[in-house]
């Protein structure tokens, strides 16, 4: 039985995080104002970073979830587990969080079940409770409780697109990578590497990003960026981070992988 890749932690130091737009003042008086919230944005763009940044801004552990295909109700809201003989009730991580009134983030919540999504429902508008059908009980959400939630819009199909029944409910937020300057700079803080090559590496994501719905799903994120910059900063041939931390990542096609390649080879 596969459990929800969960994480909970109260974030006592800052995490850097370079602000685009209006994202922080949004997210700030939807929580304010009880309104769950909806991050829309490519993979790698810096969404996960947001919502880390915002778990400390507000002084609120953060509990996140990686969602799956595999993904159940029981997994969200708990289960009976019999543990040393005795049967007895365990929360799940959205549960968990609506107790304590933490900052819960269901990551890539499309990839769960059709029939999961509904569980957040009462969360997610006027009533701010949890059922919790197998006990009977209903977990009524303190006002520091926030409901976050993400998907990826260009990358999901049809058959995974968020409902309207779903994403009528939140406050949306619309993400995308940062701009060519504000790109590099971010590279440079999480790495190290000089300017001049995290320019370069900025100028290769904006060739494989072009390439989006023409050989790749996906261009480079600057996660990907950030991963080459260290891998460079620790001493490999650009070319060889560029082909390990970025063109392998991206794509097992071996024509386009070459000319992924080739491109990087054009830079550095």
């Amino acid at each position: 039985m596969d459990q929800p890749a969960e994480e909970t932690h109260l974030i006592e130091q800052e995490p850097f995080y370079a602000t685009q737009g209006k994202e922080v003042e949004i997210f700030e008086a939807a929580y304010r104002n009880c309104i769950p919230v909806l991050l829309k944005g490519p993979t790698g763009c810096g969404k996960t970073r947001f919502m880390e940044h915002m778990a400390w801004r507000l002084e609120r552990p953060l509990v996140t979830v990686s969602c799956h295909d595999d993904l159940t109700a029981s997994d969200l809201v708990g289960r009976y587990l019999i543990i040393g003989g005795e049967t007895r009730w365990i929360d799940g991580p959205l549960a968990q969080a609506v107790r304590i009134g933490a900052l819960c983030y269901l990551d890539e919540i499309v990839e769960a079940r059709k029939d999961t999504t509904v569980v957040i429902h009462p969360l997610a508008d006027d009533r701010r409770a949890l059922p919790v059908e197998k006990t009977g009980e209903v977990i009524t959400a303190p006002t520091t409780f926030c409901l976050a939630i993400s998907y990826n819009p260009g990358y999901q199909s049809v058959l995974k697109d968020l409902k309207q029944s779903t994403r009528q409910r939140f406050v949306a937020i619309d993400f995308d990578y940062p701009d060519p300057k504000q790109e590099a700079s971010i590279i440079c803080h999480e790495s190290g590497l000089d300017t001049g090559t995290a320019d370069l590496l900025v100028r290769f994501a904006g060739m494989t990003r072009n390439l989006k719905g023409n050989g790749l799903e996906e261009g480079a994120s600057t996660r990907l960026l950030v991963h080459a910059a260290k891998l460079m900063q620790s001493g490999v041939d650009p070319r060889t981070a560029c082909r390990g931390a970025i063109a392998e990542a991206l794509t097992d096609e071996p024509d386009m992988l070459a000319a992924v390649n080739e491109l990087g080879a054009t830079l550095f």
